[in-house]
């Protein structure tokens, strides 16, 4: 028999799961559902439905401009997720002191992390913008002259990692700064005394004891490099195009780009199967990473 308060527990727990149900669970098997059909009919694209079976799936397995996506997705991954690491690491331990207006430094460097990232896109867009941005303008007075920066496709994925990285750092950042803040200062001064040196104790103490918060940014770095989408929309729209081999493919073209524009082409079992192969791959990326940070350094 249930007890009262288990009641009360579930009482408080129907109003998530109606929310989980209708949100995420619905939508997450609708997906599942699209990703075995095609739209028929543009004009009735949610009822036009044809069962295609695995039809979505094996095109996807031959299609290069999905897989050049999904190329320019972990590019990109490769280039944010070191570089946020090793920012945020940088941060909280600049941060990690006490002095007047640290609180004051830790909010403004927190504050990007929360606008959306469409409009931290569109600024930078303008930043950017040759040859009049301010990016520019301060390169070419120091005697910098450089292409534009998001047209060229050496320096497009770079300026838009640079950028998303400048965003979301005060993130890991203070999630580092609440990790230092847990390391027993017993363990340095053990090491002091020892004798080791500042970098000895960076490597032996300060990143193993943070090795659980490296891999939650590693683990949601990859998420987010292969759902990445707003930026590049509002940066370079998947340019500057090049040509390779017989293909021609977007410099910046990620993953998530190629699916919204499947989206708007009302291609939804083919944009749904995408959504599903990002997914599996997401998830395989994630487990090698984790068990790769789990081996003592």
């Amino acid at each position: 028999m249930v007890s009262r308060t288990s009641w009360q527990a579930y009482l408080f727990i129907i109003p998530f799961a109606i929310f989980f149900a209708v949100f995420l669970g619905y939508p997450f098997f609708y997906a599942l559902y699209l990703s075995f059909h095609k739209v028929t009919d543009i004009y009735d694209a949610f009822n036009a439905l044809k069962f295609v079976h695995l039809h979505n799936y094996i095109k996807l397995m031959k299609d290069v401009e999905f897989w050049w996506s999904i190329l320019m997705s972990l590019l990109y991954g490769a280039i944010t997720i070191p570089l946020s690491i090793f920012v945020s690491l940088i941060l909280a331990n600049l941060l990690h002191r006490t002095f007047s207006l640290v609180k004051l430094y830790r909010t403004g460097f927190f504050l990007p992390y929360l606008l959306d990232v469409f409009v931290v896109a569109i600024v930078w867009k303008f930043l950017y913008a040759h040859p009049y941005g301010i990016i520019t303008q301060l390169l070419q007075r120091i005697g910098i002259n450089i292409p534009p920066l998001l047209a060229s496709p050496k320096t497009a994925m770079l300026s838009v990692a640079i950028a998303m990285t400048l965003k979301g750092c005060g993130f890991g950042m203070l999630l580092y700064l609440a990790g230092l803040q847990n390391i027993p200062r017993s363990l340095y001064e053990a090491a002091s005394i020892d004798g080791a040196p500042p970098w000895k104790q960076l490597f032996y103490i300060t990143l193993p004891m943070l090795k659980p918060i490296t891999l939650f940014m590693v683990v949601t770095g990859i998420i987010g490099a292969l759902s990445a989408f707003a930026e590049f929309y509002g940066m370079t729209g998947g340019g500057p195009i090049i040509r390779v081999g017989s293909h021609i493919l977007g410099c910046t073209k990620v993953a998530g780009l190629y699916l919204f524009r499947n989206l708007e082409s009302l291609k939804l079992g083919y944009a749904a199967a995408i959504s599903f192969v990002l997914l599996i791959i997401a998830l395989i990326i994630s487990a090698v990473s984790a068990k790769l940070l789990r081996v003592e350094w």
